[in-house]
């Protein structure tokens, strides 16, 4: 039952998608507004590649291929086939489907288009009807410090497998950012009863999206409505490197930690029912902490989630 009023959700690739999806399938689409990191993004074969936002466009759209976590369902290789038979790129595999959603990024950012309007055409085109926004329009990267030297983030994440040890995670062009005039009408919008943290990657995925100058303060501002899903069952992240890297920046991979991360504006703490045992410890640290089940593996997982989530506050 939805019984929420607008719900924004800040998400990442796979896991925030699964939840975006989830969301989705009860919120109308005047109800929900999914914020995607756009950290990841980079220019790759003279294109530009949003991954996080065409996983979550995607994945809204019944599209997207659920054995990777990305891409199209039902793609095809030859482009990639031929470009590695003429010695070219291909470490980063882009399907022939998929191809065309990037060239046609490309010619609308050169031709003056904004990342907003260009996620709003595509969104629009693939049939999702739920609105998607980058978290800004201007290039804002994530790198990754490594014992291995300073990453670009598509080469951690996909080039070295998230192998060398994390140092430290910054975010290029920070500064220079701004929320978009739809972010911003999104969090101030007083119909908003609801604030939602994917389980994504709270350093890869979410902390790009609060290094935009000015998103934090919207947070804080929302406190109350604000509810962080945890990327973390049984101290491990379902899939990518959210524990291996708080461990590497001497951060416990527990519910503490995550609690301890988004603490400046937390208001309820989602925990999996196997984390239960760390509930009483937090609440005693006056969070307000909630368990359920947060493993989604089926499409009624990710829809169960999505209603626990909106009962949280």
């Amino acid at each position: 039952m939805n019984s929420a009023g607008k719900v924004v959700a800040l998400c990442g690739g796979v896991g925030g998608a699964k939840l975006a999806w989830g969301l989705a399938q009860i919120l109308p689409p005047e109800q929900l507004t999914v914020i995607v990191n756009s950290g990841d993004d980079f220019e790759h074969l003279g294109l530009h590649i949003s991954p996080d936002l065409d996983t979550v466009m995607y994945t809204l759209a019944g599209l997207a291929n659920r054995e990777l976590g990305w891409g199209l369902a039902g793609e095809t290789w030859h482009c990639m086939a031929a470009l590695q038979q003429l010695g070219g790129e291909t470490w980063f595999r882009l399907g022939d489907r998929d191809l065309a959603t990037h060239v046609y990024r490309s010619q609308a950012l050169q031709r003056g288009d904004t990342l907003t309007a260009v996620t709003r055409h595509l969104s629009r085109s693939l049939g999702v009807q739920h609105t998607v926004l980058p978290m800004c329009n201007e290039p804002l990267r994530t790198l990754v410090d490594t014992d291995a030297g300073t990453l670009a983030f598509q080469d951690y994440f996909v080039g070295r497998q998230c192998q060398p040890a994390v140092r430290a995670v910054r975010f290029a062009g920070a500064a220079e950012a701004t929320l978009p005039a739809e972010v911003d009408a999104a969090l101030t919008d007083p119909a908003v009863t609801h604030v939602i943290i994917c389980p994504s990657n709270p350093l890869l995925s979410i902390a790009p999206i609060l290094a935009v100058p000015g998103l934090r303060e919207q947070l804080q501002a929302l406190r109350d409505k604000m509810v962080v899903a945890s990327p973390l069952v049984g101290g491990q992240a379902i899939k990518g490197p959210t524990a291996k890297m708080m461990q590497e920046l001497a951060m416990p991979a527990d519910s503490a930690s995550i609690a301890d991360f988004y603490r400046e504006f937390l208001g309820t703490l989602v925990i999996d029912e196997c984390d239960a045992g760390e509930a009483d410890k937090l609440r005693a640290g006056g969070i307000n902490v909630q368990v359920c089940k947060t493993l989604m593996k089926t499409d009624e997982d990710k829809i169960a989630l999505a209603q626990q989530l909106l009962n949280a506050t």
